[in-house]
């Protein structure tokens, strides 16, 4: 019977993409939160400054203005990578799944297997111990 060991590669393979996306979907997402707060400081400060506060005033700095708009859209990008995270989220546990049942059908086809403890270790990122 074929080995399933190029199966479980490609399986591992999709997990480590699955994790790398998370991870740069974590990062962007503070990035924006992080500017989104550096914008809101700057739109109090200008506000302070000119002493109007409401948007709609005519005299309104342009500024806050501009400000304000870059911080919305920061914000609402944000709140669209969450949604992509969420999905990126289940295909890496759906990825996690595929290589468990791909494991386990191996190892009831060789009557043993590589040791639960190394599987859950790679899991987690660790180094495998051989």
């Amino acid at each position: 019977m074929k080995s399933r060991e190029p199966l479980i590669r490609a399986k591992r393979f999709k997990i480590e993409d699955a994790r790398r996306r998370l991870a740069q979907i974590d990062t962007m997402i503070a990035e924006f939160d992080r500017m989104a707060s550096e914008l809101e400081r700057d739109i109090t400060a200008e506000e302070q400054r000119s002493g109007i506060t409401d948007p709609k005033h005519f005299a309104y700095p342009p500024l806050a203005a501009s400000a304000r708009q870059r911080r919305e859209n920061l914000v609402r990008s944000a709140d669209e990578l969450r949604g992509q995270r969420a999905e990126a989220q289940a295909a890496f546990d759906e990825a996690e799944a595929e290589l468990g049942l791909v494991e386990a059908a191996g190892e009831r086809e060789r009557g043993d297997g590589e040791p639960i403890e190394r599987r859950a270790a790679w899991r987690q990122g660790e180094p495998a111990r051989l």
